[in-house]
């Protein structure tokens, strides 16, 4: 039987509390709101030919999959103190300046998790290839990140918190 390893999911306190608080209310307000459609759409009469009642049924189930989903994440969550990342090489939630050598544009990235990632925020995955690409890099390297286009190379420029 293969050992399988447990993953563990890092995230920001701040993220954890995020999720904390969504599941809270996803299991109070959330479960609360979907039972009352469920007995707003019984009231209406037979439920075999009950539309109503089968998308209620429906919003319950994806309810009680987003519940178990945050469960689990919390469950493997492990938090990370951002104050304390080094800047000596990319790391997990390291802020990397690079400069797009191709296109001569800097461009500034957060590495985080794949929960926390938001490319509005400039907030990439670790898991991306660019973030792959960075991890464990210094300031000066020089990065070759693959991607559906082509390949990209990027020079680091400053590492920060």
């Amino acid at each position: 039987m293969a050992n399988v390893k447990e993953e563990v999911i890092y995230l920001t306190r701040e993220k954890y509390e995020e999720l904390q608080k969504e599941l809270r209310e996803l299991k109070t307000k959330g479960r609360a709101e979907v039972a009352r459609k469920i007995a707003e759409a019984r009231a209406h009469g037979d439920i075999s030919e009950n539309s109503e009642y089968e998308t209620a049924k429906q919003e319950q189930e994806l309810l009680e999959l987003k519940i178990q989903k945050l469960e689990e994440t919390l469950a493997k969550a492990r938090i990370i103190d951002v104050k304390n990342t080094p800047t000596d090489k990319v790391y997990l939630y390291s802020k990397v300046k690079l400069l797009n050598l191709d296109t001569n544009q800097e461009v500034e990235y957060t590495i985080v998790s794949s929960q926390e990632a938001n490319s509005a925020e400039k907030k990439i995955s670790l898991q991306s290839p660019i973030g792959k690409s960075l991890l464990g890099k210094r300031v000066g390297e020089v990065v070759e990140v693959k991607v559906p286009i082509g390949i990209l190379r990027f020079k680091i420029l400053e590492i920060t918190k």
